[in-house]
Parts: structure tokens; sequence; C-alpha cells
């Protein structure tokens, strides 16, 4: 049990600093993508924070297993660096002892990245669909720079400013293209205010002064009709917002396994393989983490990492496969974590498999003990 507590804290003491640091890197990516929306007024600055923590969230059950990996790899490489597990295996600690304390902490983070695939995954793309689908109806107008181009709502709604002193002073000559009862309709206004933001409303509308109003009916309907107003009110929010269209990676797990469509295959593999590979990448790093005495605990960093992109590659290349169809349902992607497991159980057994082929080398005998370790053939033998 103090072996146990002592290996456990100093992964989980490692782990804690690397998935800090990864979470960190991959929110502030992320926020670096949508902050330039909110400068320019395109899309609201606490949406932004709002979809930055989702994606977080959503990368949690990549960015879990990988500081495990990485953790036990350097955890233990300092181990066998300042020769500790020498110790260790002085007093009767065993390398397979090790292994069942690592299965028994990835086998606890598998459980948390499951959670989070195949619930947690699904809720949080469904209300990032939706914060994005209410994004592209909403505008705010008192950052937008003069001389640009601003487009939402997929290209319904097209906003310029043709002059501007500064951030939230009037804008002059200001030209508006949006979608009114099916036909689009242009707006050029020598002046243009936001309008206070009432109680209930998502962001301030825009009063259009001097405006000259454009209407192009389709082909059968009456004819184009051009006014001349004193104002006009442009909405930019609290309207009707349509629903996500459907995709895969907002589907609920359950629903995901009714369905026979390859992209919904493909997301239900991924959610499902996401534990399988917490608990192999744990493990794996623990034959990989083998050194010399004195041998710097930095020593195998460089493998793990070109391993792990290696296995993330392939696996994101089987996931596509599967979505387009190249691939069946099975094997899918199973075949990658079965080939995980194959290398985790060739690496933690190389030595005891090599030991035994030398001595069937040696003895030229086929029998159990020349087979098995030393320390097990004895205890065969004395039986």
């Amino acid at each position: 049990m103090i072996f146990q507590s002592y290996l456990i804290r100093e992964i989980g003491r490692t782990m804690a600093v690397m998935l800090a640091v990864l979470v960190t890197l991959f929110a502030s990516y992320s926020a670096g993508n949508l902050l330039n929306d909110a400068v320019n007024g395109l899309m609201p600055a606490d949406t932004i924070a709002a979809l930055v923590g989702l994606k977080a969230l959503i990368s949690l059950e990549v960015l879990i297993p990988v500081s495990l990996y990485v953790s036990v790899v350097l955890a233990f490489g300092r181990l066998y660096s300042d020769s500790e597990f020498t110790a260790m295996f002085a007093l009767g600690l065993t390398p397979t002892r090790v292994l069942k304390i690592v299965a028994t902490m990835a086998g606890g983070l598998a459980l948390i990245v499951a959670v989070l695939s195949l619930a947690v995954r699904p809720w949080a793309y469904q209300l990032s669909h939706e914060l994005t689908k209410r994004a592209e109806t909403m505008l705010s107008t008192d950052y937008m720079e003069a001389g640009t181009f601003y487009v939402g709502d997929k290209g319904n709604r097209v906003i310029f400013v043709e002059h501007r002193a500064g951030p939230k002073s009037p804008a002059k000559n200001i030209f508006v293209q949006t979608m009114h009862e099916g036909h689009p309709r242009i707006v050029y206004a020598q002046n243009a205010n936001s309008k206070a933001l009432e109680p209930g409303q998502d962001s301030a509308d825009v009063l259009l002064k001097d405006a000259h109003v454009y209407d192009f009916l389709p082909s059968g309907q009456p004819d184009d009709t051009a006014m001349t107003v004193e104002e006009v009110t442009v909405p930019t929010g609290n309207r009707s917002v349509k629903a996500p269209e459907y995709a895969s990676t907002a589907a609920g797990s359950i629903a995901l396994a009714r369905s026979s469509h390859p992209d919904d295959i493909a997301e239900l593999e991924w959610r499902l393989s996401t534990p399988i590979s917490t608990l192999l990448l744990g493990l794996l790093g623990v034959p990989l983490s083998r050194s010399k005495p004195r041998q710097s605990r930095y020593a195998k960093i460089g493998t793990a990492i070109l391993l792990y992109s290696f296995y993330y590659l392939i696996c994101t290349s089987a996931r596509t496969w599967v979505q387009h169809g190249t691939i069946g349902a099975f094997p899918g992607i199973w075949w990658v974590p079965a080939s995980l497991a194959a290398v985790v159980a060739f690496a933690a057994y190389s030595d005891e498999i090599g030991k035994g082929l030398r001595r069937l080398m040696k003895t030229g005998q086929a029998g159990l003990p020349d087979l098995v370790p030393r320390q097990y053939a004895d205890k065969y033998e004395s039986a």
C-alpha cells in the first residue's frame, strides 16, 4: 500500500501540472480563433467565453489520456534515474505489481473519460452548436470599423460602414443587406446608432436615419420597391433561431447505437474507444519509462511523444475511413486499440520473453521452466 500510494502520488502530481498546461494551451488556441469575432462585434464576449469553455470540456477526453501517458513516462523516468525503483524492487516490489498499480489508476481515469465521451461530449457539442447558431443572428455594431464588410448569419446579413470616428461613435454612410420575409432588403443610410438595450434583448438594435430602402422581390412577385424613410430599425438579436442541423457529434450515444449511418457509427466507436485508449496508454507508459540509473528522466519523452502522435494519427484516420465507408463497422476503428494492446503486452513482458527465448536457444528444450522467467520456473520445479 505504501508503494501504491507513493507511485500514484508521483503520477498524479505530474499529471495535474501536465493537464493544466494542456487545457490552458488548448483554451488559448480556441479563444484566439474566436476572439477576432468578439473584437469586431460579430459575437458577444460572453458567448466567446462559453464556447471556449465547452471546447475545453470536449478536449478533456483526449487531453486526460495523453496527460496520464506522459506523466507515467516522466514520473517513472525520475524514479529509474534516481534508483528509487532499484530500491523498491529490492524491497519486494515487482514489475507486475507496478503494472497493476498503474492499471488501477488508469482504470479510474478511463471511467471518467467514458462519462466525458458518452454523455458530456454530445451535450457540449449540442450547446456549442446552439450558441453558434444564436450568435449568427446577433450583432454588436458598437465596435465595427470603417471600411470593413461584416458578414453574419451565413451571408444573409452584410454590413459596411464607410466612416466612423471611433468605437461607439455614430456611423456614417452605412450599407446593410438583410433578408426580409424571404427576399433581400438593402438599406443605405446616412447615419446609424445603436439603440438602448431593452430588457430581454440579446443585443441592441441598430437605428438607421435618412435611409433608402430597396426590396428585391422574387420573380413572379410585384415589382421591386424603393422608399426613403427618416428612420428604420434593423434588429440584431432576440430573433427566432432555427434548430441546429443534425450532427453526429451532438447526437446522444443511444441514438448513435441505433443508427446505421457511417458518420454515426464512426462517432460512437470513437466515444467507446477513448476510455480504452486511456487504459492502454497508461500501461504503455510503464515499460516505455524504463531506463538505466542516473539516465535523464527525459530520455524517453521524445519516443513517447512520437508513439502517441502516431497512434492518434492512426485513430483519427481510421475514424475518417469509417465515416467515408472505406472501412465497415467492423473492424471499424477497433483494430487500432487492438494493435496498441498488442504493443503494450509485448513491451511489458519483453524482458521475460527474451530471457525465455535465450534459455530455449541454449538448452534446445521447450520445457515450461525454460519458457518462463527463472523465479517462476523455480517454483514450478519445486512443485
